[in-house]
């Protein structure tokens, strides 16, 4: 299992969009330069953001803005926009464990609820960090004043 890169890419978007808001034309060819991937992926990520509510994006003019404050935008929000879950899982289950065998009769009985207090381990983790930090670890990394 391995959550995909268009999470961290979305994590890359909103930090680059709040550096260079002031100075340059925030654009998915400008993304996908710091990115290092192509425009056509950056700019499914940007609609997969707009349509969750998380950002608006003025085509044309690379007007690409947080519908919020950068504080009240979690990593959970962002990974919800992005990693939609098929059922709401993380783990997806094999189909047809037979249930003529003592195993797989009883495996979700075994497995189910250790399998949700992981992802629900997972997703409070992500609730905890926001957009805002990023904000103020490049402002660090950079040596700006926050």
């Amino acid at each position: 299992m391995q959550i995909s890169s268009r999470f961290t890419v979305a994590l890359h978007i909103f930090t680059c969009v709040d550096t260079f808001k002031d100075e340059y034309k925030v654009t998915s060819d400008f993304l996908a330069g710091s990115i290092g991937t192509n425009p056509v992926i950056i700019r499914k990520i940007l609609t997969q953001l707009q349509n969750a509510g998380l950002i608006t994006v003025t085509r044309g003019t690379g007007g690409i803005k947080p519908t919020r404050e950068l504080s009240e935008i979690s990593f959970y929000d962002v990974y919800q926009a992005i990693e939609p879950l098929e059922g709401g899982d993380l783990f997806r289950f094999h189909e047809k464990p037979s249930p003529q065998c003592h195993v797989g009769g009883n495996i979700h009985a075994l497995l189910d609820a250790k399998l949700n207090a992981i992802q629900n381990a997972m997703e409070d983790e992500m609730k905890k960090y926001t957009i805002e930090e990023l904000r103020t670890g490049m402002q660090e990394i950079l040596g700006k004043e926050a």
